[in-house]
């Protein structure tokens, strides 16, 4: 396995997707989109660059956070920061311009004008959110992600003031969920859908209307429908299952309620993203007795309907329990570019680095 990711090397693969490698970052993690603004963090600094001169992208110092000293000093050393779990996790760019991030036991603020992220929510429960969810209107939502072996009741929280205050919007009830994946807006239903996990029921994917006054389950019960990823288009939503105890695929549920199997993954996935009309997912390493792969892998399609593996990266020595999943983090928000943004964490030669391809 090449130390570097390789193209798929097939011709019909390669001419499906076309994609280039234009640019490296290593010590950077890509976040979030605004357009075509790139968000991304070097441990707890928050950076920005435009990208529609790829050649010549220059990051500019959007804000940082301060954490408590000791988070400073494990965040200076890669590997130090892999097995603390340091700096941003997730990002929202407001229209306001407001951003409000997820670092470890806090949810951050940071407005217009200022330099500094100021804590907005501490998390007593967890250490993080997975991910941020923002409307038109700058509503920002986030569910919570706890181990809760005793199956608490597990909260999603929202903000109508640009992250300022936070409020409960829904209470999933005691036994229903283990945790809450992720929350994803989607444009055209102007509505989100809600992925939580882990076992038999607490699978689910639901539709819940912008206020969280309804929510309707739309698929549940099976480790198919475990899922952290969810990637909305016109026509059809696509995500990819994550779960160790099966084998893994990419999944069309188009806007008629019928759903179809797309495609095989060689792991399970918990992150994807679209770039123009095409769509991805990426798989990550851990234990499985069913997932052997030792690649971080990359899949995508031009048209939803063709599947393809085209980059892979192969899984560093350090043990994944400590020191991360091998794994590709796909950063959030609109992206109105054809680049696509890649953050691998715990491969070799790749270690948190992002890499920028022309799609």
């Amino acid at each position: 396995m090449a130390a570097h990711p390789a193209f798929a090397n097939t011709e019909e693969q390669t001419a499906a997707l076309n994609p280039l490698r234009i640019a490296s970052f290593p010590s950077l993690r890509a976040l979030a989109w605004r357009a075509d603004v790139l968000y991304a963090s070097r441990a707890y600094t928050v950076l920005a660059a435009r990208t529609q001169a790829a050649t010549t992208i220059k990051w500019e110092r959007v804000g940082e956070y301060r954490p408590a000293v000791w988070r400073t000093i494990t965040a200076s050393s890669r590997l130090a920061s892999r097995l603390f779990r340091d700096g941003f996790h997730a990002l929202a760019t407001l229209s306001s311009g407001h951003l409000v991030g997820a670092v470890p036991g806090s949810i951050v603020t940071l407005a217009p004008g200022e330099t500094e992220f100021h804590v907005s929510h501490k998390i007593f429960r967890g250490t993080r959110s997975l991910h941020l969810a923002v409307t038109p209107s700058d509503h920002i939502f986030w569910g919570e992600y706890f181990d809760n072996p005793a199956r608490d009741e597990v909260h999603i929280y929202a903000s109508t003031d640009r992250g300022s205050n936070w409020e409960v919007a829904h209470t999933f009830p005691k036994g229903a969920v283990r945790h809450v994946h992720n929350i994803v807006y989607d444009e055209w239903e102007s509505c989100f859908w809600v992925l939580t996990g882990d076992s038999g029921p607490e699978c689910r994917i639901l539709r819940a209307s912008c206020d969280f006054k309804t929510v309707d389950v739309i698929l549940a019960g099976n480790q198919q429908a475990r899922v952290a990823a969810l990637v909305p288009t016109r026509d059809a939503l696509y995500f990819s299952s994550d779960t160790p105890l099966e084998t893994n695929h990419v999944y069309r549920l188009d806007r008629g309620g019928n759903l179809a199997s797309m495609a095989e993954l060689s792991g399970s996935s918990i992150y994807g993203c679209r770039v123009g009309n095409a769509v991805f997912f990426s798989t990550m390493v851990e234990p499985s007795a069913i997932n052997f792969d030792r690649n971080v892998s990359l899949y995508g399609s031009p048209d939803g309907v063709q599947w393809r593996r085209f980059l892979s990266y192969e899984k560093d020595r350090w043990p994944m329990g400590l020191f991360q999943y091998g794994n590709a983090f796909l950063p959030d928000g609109k992206n109105t570019t054809n680049l696509l943004a890649v953050t691998t964490i715990a491969v070799e030669r790749c270690d948190l680095e992002t890499s920028l391809w022309r799609i």
